[in-house]
């Protein structure tokens, strides 16, 4: 069995944003030299999110609509978490949005539906965060 492990870092300079990971994940497939097996790719921090979804503007703008509708920033008070800090509403947003995805990988591929791409998701950005990829198999 094939295994590689590998983090990717972000950094983003604003609060939230969504940044397609897509190509960055099928390089470290490329790179693991798995033919047929699973890629996790998982978010390392509690205010960050990966998902998989389209790759469409207006859809990212939908998704920033109704998590502000879902946990607004502010007013930052109305949270108990925000004593020493602002992100409560970033907890809650990763927590809608999930952890990580896994793929499967099939011919060497990422093995993905019609319009999938995989999503790194940022709710308390300006600072850098890491992403862990672990793919296995054969």
């Amino acid at each position: 069995m094939k295994s590689l492990t590998k983090e990717l870092w972000m950094h983003s300079n604003k609060r939230r944003e969504f940044i397609n990971i897509t190509h960055q994940v099928e390089a470290l497939v490329q790179e693991s030299g798995v033919q047929e097996g699973l890629c996790l790719i998982n978010a390392m921090h509690i205010t960050a999110s990966v998902f998989i979804n389209d790759n469409e503007s207006g859809l990212h703008h939908d998704y920033e609509v109704w998590l502000e509708k879902l946990a607004p920033h502010e007013p930052i008070d109305q949270y108990r978490h925000n004593g020493y800090e602002d992100n409560a509403d970033a907890h809650m947003k990763r927590q809608v949005m999930g952890r990580e995805v896994v793929v499967a990988i099939t011919d060497g591929n990422l093995h993905f539906g019609p319009w999938e791409q995989i999503f790194y998701g940022e709710f308390d950005g300006k600072r850098r965060k890491r992403i862990l990829v672990k793919i296995i198999g054969e």
